[in-house]
């Protein structure tokens, strides 16, 4: 590796992952919106602009079968069932055709559906509750309540979002709480214990001020709360004490600028590996370029220097990155895979971890590897 001269962006800690191998979900203008893992990492969900959900084996990538049924795009899809449910071959998906449906992914036949009425759109869902025994959704505006194991819709709240419910997450360790997330820029926090109502079951409101795209707990006991918005802002907020940690407004020039590839035009997601504090952002240009951008959220705010760059594997936007690497042992170790991506050009990335000593540096075409880039820091443009 050439050594880099002081004019030029350092990248020290930064590892140029190897694609090991790509698959094609379809023919056509198809997306990958979203890649998810079962339990046993036996299987990964992948749904589709298809209105289906296909199967792939996360450590060969072959095949294994379709989900077919949904009549409008499928919003979430999640192997999450009930910690109480001996079902784990289940895979849960809504939909804009206003239904939550369920998969056995060992024959992907429906196995049930629940419906939200005629001319609804289900954007998230969530399981959990005190009792384990609820499943929350957004749903256009609202956030309705069913009881999981017979169907029956149980609460529905009408009052607290004025638009579209992007989001429903009970909360880990605190399974009777319930974080709603809305393009009106408000996060909610419920209590879902007893006959679940607007008046009395809504503890805290936090105003993000702008659309809230993702929203995700991290943190030791999880308590902290990473929010991306609409318009590729970042802020970070304590979720029991409603108060805000960090707010990046600039999140993407503040990733653009800490390395010497094409400014960062949105983030897909942000990371956290189950334990400590630290948290990652990922970010990705027009072009199919992905970093992991570790995330500074005491004092001002910053990000720092990607950690990895995923590069030549995508033609445009990344929907969806599925890490392997925070795995306990299994395929991250025995078969040095770093994880899979999917988006808008219908690909499937397999990426390389470079912590494996045994991976046969074949699979990799030498196009496809990340070169450390020569080029000087480039003048940053603020695109609003």
């Amino acid at each position: 590796m050439e050594e880099a001269t002081a004019m030029e962006v350092e990248e020290p800690k930064s590892k140029k992952l190897g694609l090991k191998n790509s698959i094609q979900t379809n023919f056509g203008n198809d997306y990958v919106f979203q890649i998810v893992p079962k339990d046993d990492w036996s299987s990964m969900a992948v749904s589709l602009s298809t209105k289906a959900v296909k199967l792939y084996s996360p450590e060969t990538g072959q095949f294994q079968g379709e989900c077919k049924g949904h009549s409008d795009t499928i919003n979430q899809i999640s192997f999450s069932v009930s910690s109480s449910s001996s079902s784990p071959h289940v895979l849960h998906s809504c939909s804009s055709d206003g239904t939550i449906r369920a998969w056995d992914t060992r024959t992907f036949q429906q196995v049930s559906c629940i419906s939200a009425g005629f001319s609804q759109e289900i954007f998230s869902f969530s399981f959990g509750g005190s009792n384990d025994n609820l499943l929350a959704a957004g749903a256009k505006s609202q956030i309705l309540f069913w009881d999981w194991r017979n169907g029956k819709q149980v609460a529905g709240l009408e009052e607290s979002h004025t638009e579209d419910v992007t989001q429903v997450h009970f909360v880990p360790d605190n399974q009777n709480k319930l974080l709603s997330a809305s393009v009106d820029g408000l996060m909610c926090i419920f209590n879902t214990d007893g006959d679940i109502n607007d008046d009395d079951h809504l503890e805290s409101v936090i105003n993000v001020g702008t659309s809230i795209g993702k929203v995700g707990f991290f943190g030791e006991t999880y308590k902290k709360l990473w929010c991306l918005t609409h318009i590729e802002s970042l802020s970070i907020w304590d979720w029991k004490d409603a108060r805000n940690e960090a707010n990046l407004l600039e999140a993407r020039s503040l990733a653009s600028d800490s390395w010497a590839l094409d400014h960062v035009d949105y983030f897909v997601d942000c990371h956290y590996p189950g334990e400590g504090e630290s948290l990652w952002v990922i970010g990705g240009t027009n072009a199919g370029a992905l970093g992991y951008f570790p995330v500074n959220y005491s004092g001002v705010g910053a990000i720092g220097s990607p950690e990895a760059i995923l590069g030549g594997g995508h033609t445009g936007v990344v929907r969806s990155v599925l890490p392997v690497s925070s795995m306990k042992g299994g395929l991250a170790q025995s078969q040095g895979i770093f994880g899979w991506s999917g988006g808008e050009d219908g690909r499937l990335c397999c990426w390389l971890s470079d912590d494996s000593t045994e991976i046969n540096r074949s699979w990799i075409s030498s196009a496809l590897v990340m070169k450390p880039s020569k080029a000087r820091k480039k003048r940053r443009h603020n695109p609003y």
